[in-house]
Order: structure tokens, then sequence, then C-alpha cells
């Protein structure tokens, strides 16, 4: 019986060691995880900048598209109107 308990405790730390998840095991996990956080962090913050100022810039491009359409339809009818104008003047 004792040469089964000497085996045993010789094998012991080799089947279940102790400090699995001591403290510097966990030091090593958090500071593992705060330099991921810190590499991809700022790839995130980036991507939701260009995100949101691509949103701005569409929008704003169909704003300018859609005031020039109204600028060229306004010119057209002020045309209109002088063309009318100079014919009705021309006409008394």
């Amino acid at each position: 019986m004792s040469e089964k308990h000497d085996i045993l405790e010789e094998t012991q730390h080799i089947i279940s060691p102790d400090e699995s998840m001591g403290p510097i095991f966990l030091r090593n996990v958090f500071v593992g995880m705060f330099l991921v956080l810190v590499v991809v962090f700022p790839k995130i913050f980036i991507n939701t900048q260009i995100y949101f100022k691509s949103r701005e810039i569409s929008t704003l491009t169909h704003e300018h598209d859609s005031l020039l359409e109204e600028n060229r339809l306004i010119k057209a009818k002020v045309e209109a109107m002088k063309y009318k104008s100079q014919i009705s003047d021309t006409l008394f």
C-alpha cells in the first residue's frame, strides 16, 4: 500500500497540478486581454468614425445633387419668364 501512495504522490503533480490558475496565470490573462484591447479598440473606433463620416458625406452629396437640379429648374423658369417678358414687350 505504501508503494502505491509513493507512486501516487510522485505523479500527483503531473496528473493534477495544484497551481493551474494561480495569481501569475491570472495576471498574464489580464495583461493579454489588455494588450488585445489596446490593439483592437483604435481599429474599432476608426472604423466607426469612418462609417459615420461616410454617411454624412453621402447625405450632403444627395442634398447637393438635389439643390443643383433645383437650381437648374429655377434657371429654366427664369429664362422662360425673360423670354415671355421680351415677347410681350415687343407685341405692345
